[in-house]
């Protein structure tokens, strides 16, 4: 974590946001299990989960936007607020709740969620004074951020367990909110002001072709998350220990969290769009082997460790690119693309996995996540050229 320490400020503000973002790793299951206790009924449990992050999804972008006109401030605020509310209401629901209040709720938690993940890695060449260390400290965040998925579930399960399950959103709700504060009153935050561009045309970061690629490229990659979490809970069942799904889960993310480490101390992920498809060929080659590992928990356990530990330096590699792909005044937008990107390829990626698991076996599930992959990593060789190339310049509109 060097290239964090090494500026002033700038691992205090990781260590912030880390505790910020933990939250997001706990509502997917928290409102799962909540809903599934006020309604008795998994499927409709579902609907309220999916409509969380279908909101999440599309409001990612657009408060990223609003960031890059208005600032951060106001947005992390206004938006912890909301959202904390409408899960103090959710958490407050009674049993036979209707569905219609739970996934409403869910929609507000969503659309509202503060885009602090955006907003940290936005911060991020401000923060690190050396810019040849911002890879590495991208790669460094990556890790980082994976602490909150080690981390995440089993203390919302914990506490559902414990108290409630209302209790359980009730204190993400909490940490939602103190930790955005504490976040958007960190002096770069609250410093950090928007470009000064002529103007932002409709289409924003997405005008900019190495933006589409990037955002493709993590499209598949959301896939490849997705059919890998219900292959591994597949693979669990098959062998006998439903039990053993959460371990394995927990050992892909500490995986990512050693790879992550490793990149920020090597100085970060692939620096052009050629080295890009080779993480990602790395990545590919990992989760594909998954298959062949199916069969053993020991195998599996080993294999899911180093596949996951491709996982945070492909990222470090994507984030350190966004701020020369994305034109001015676009990038806490463009860094939302891509979270929208995971959040919906990992969507796919679960449906179409649950399917062949059913179908074929949990070797199948993980042999899409090896083709989407692999896939990711085409695209990158394929558009590497507008990868390496500068961001466009957004023109001013034409006088009327």
């Amino acid at each position: 974590m060097a290239s964090l320490t090494s500026s002033p400020g700038a691992l205090r503000l990781t260590v912030v946001s880390v505790l910020a973002r933990l939250p997001m790793a706990m509502l997917s299951i928290g409102l799962l299990v909540h809903a599934e206790h006020l309604t008795g009924s998994l499927a409709a449990a579902g609907v309220v989960a999916g409509a969380y992050a279908v909101a999440l999804g599309v409001s990612g972008p657009l408060l990223g936007r609003v960031v890059d006109r208005r600032g951060q401030t106001a947005v992390l605020v206004a938006g912890a607020g909301v959202a904390g509310a409408a899960l103090a209401a959710t958490a407050a629901l009674p049993v036979g709740a209707p569905l219609v209040a739970l996934v409403a709720l869910a929609v507000v938690v969503g659309m509202s969620a503060p885009p602090v993940g955006a907003c940290m890695r936005t911060l991020l060449p401000a923060v690190v004074a050396d810019r040849a260390a911002l890879r590495a400290a991208y790669a460094a965040e990556s890790a980082a951020i994976e602490l909150t998925w080690i981390s995440g579930p089993p203390l919302v399960l914990a506490v559902a367990a414990a108290w409630s399950t209302g209790a359980a959103l009730a204190v993400a709700g909490v940490v939602l909110v103190a930790g955005t504060a504490v976040f958007a009153a960190e002096p770069a935050s609250r410093a950090w002001r928007p470009s000064p561009v002529p103007s932002r045309p409709r289409g924003g970061s997405l005008r900019a072709p190495a933006m589409r690629t990037l955002v493709l490229v993590l499209l598949a990659l959301g896939v490849v998350f997705g059919a890998v979490e219900v292959a591994v809970v597949g693979a669990a069942d098959a062998l006998g220990s439903t039990a053993a799904a959460g371990p394995l889960l927990g050992l892909w993310g500490a995986g990512s969290l050693v790879g992550g480490v490793v990149a920020a101390r090597m100085g970060g992920g692939a620096r052009t769009g050629a080295g890009l498809a080779l993480v990602l060929a790395a990545l590919a080659a990992g989760h594909l082997a998954l298959a062949a590992a199916a069969g053993s928990a020991v195998a599996l356990a080993a294999v899911v460790t180093l596949a996951g530990a491709t996982i945070a330096p492909t990222y470090a590699s994507v984030y350190a690119m966004v701020d020369h792909a994305a034109p001015a005044g676009t990038v806490t937008e463009a860094f939302a693309w891509l979270s929208t990107a995971v959040a919906v390829g990992a969507s796919v990626g679960a449906a179409c996995a649950g399917a062949l698991a059913d179908a074929a076996g949990p070797a199948a599930a993980f042999a899409l996540a090896g083709a989407a992959g692999t896939v990711a990593a085409l695209v990158a060789a394929l558009r590497a050229r507008p990868l390496d190339a500068p961001a466009p310049v957004l023109a001013a509109p034409a006088a009327a």
